[in-house]
């Protein structure tokens, strides 16, 4: 049975960004894997580290990542895939001290595109997936930039689906930064058909971030079907029928 194994800098952008490609490639027999790379919790997290729980309604004593993590864990049931959690601690935890800083230039002293390549290396190894999916960084977070910065480092053999990230393309921004595009519009664009009902089922189960994304479930819908029903990407090595054969 081959194995797609999807890398998500957060827990819940491989759902958002390419949850119906996921959901149709369980449904076609694929082994079907999210590795979700930033989900450390933190002990008494303060300033803008805890803003970014408490302004979902959480207390300040809530283990916010543990929460996500079962969040992911109920989407990931969803698309009938298998969730893998990586122990690193996102931005805000990492010296980013505001919303604005997220979408800034990478700090001189964040060597985490280092540590997740240490991680990702032993992982390709053990589970020698046929695909990898992964971020684009369209919106330039920065998280998701260091994403893509370790699987540079890795140079994966395999073929690689690089995805568009969302919401960023849905928030009505004209021209969300591109860090990568100069290497991405380079590869063959692909649009693939998704599950969309199976898509739309696991987003929903990411219930603190719902409101802050989009509003609220109602937003969530509205965005998806806005996006169609196919997912894009840019797709780099072999095709899908080389890497399921």
């Amino acid at each position: 049975m081959p194995l797609a194994l999807a890398l998500s800098p957060h827990l819940d952008d491989a759902a958002f960004s390419c949850g119906g490609t996921l959901a149709a490639f369980a449904s076609e027999g694929w082994e079907v894997a999210v590795a979700t790379l930033f989900t450390a919790s933190v002990e008494a997290p303060t300033g803008f580290a805890l803003a970014c729980q408490t302004d979902k309604g959480l207390p300040p004593d809530a283990d916010y990542m543990a929460i996500r993590r079962a969040e992911d864990a109920e989407a990931c049931r969803r698309l009938r895939a298998e969730p893998v959690w990586l122990p690193f601690r996102e931005a805000p935890h990492r010296g980013y001290g505001s919303a604005a800083a997220l979408f800034g230039p990478l700090r001189s002293d964040d060597a985490a595109h280092l540590d997740l390549a240490q991680a990702l290396e032993p992982l390709l190894v053990e589970r020698r997936p046929d695909l990898l999916l992964a971020p684009q960084a369209i919106g330039g977070h920065v998280d998701h930039v260091q994403t893509v910065r370790a699987l540079h480092l890795l140079r994966p053999s395999g073929p690689v689906l690089w995805w568009q990230d969302f919401p960023y393309l849905a928030k009505r921004q004209t021209h969300p930064a591109r860090p990568f595009e100069g290497a991405m519009s380079a590869l063959p664009e692909e649009a693939r058909p998704i599950e969309a009902e199976r898509k739309r089922h696991a987003c929903a189960a990411y219930a603190t971030q719902l409101g802050f994304q989009f509003g609220g479930p109602g937003g969530l819908a509205r965005a998806l079907d806005e996006a169609g029903r196919r997912e894009f990407f840019r797709r780099a090595g072999a095709g899908l029928a080389a890497a399921a054969a």
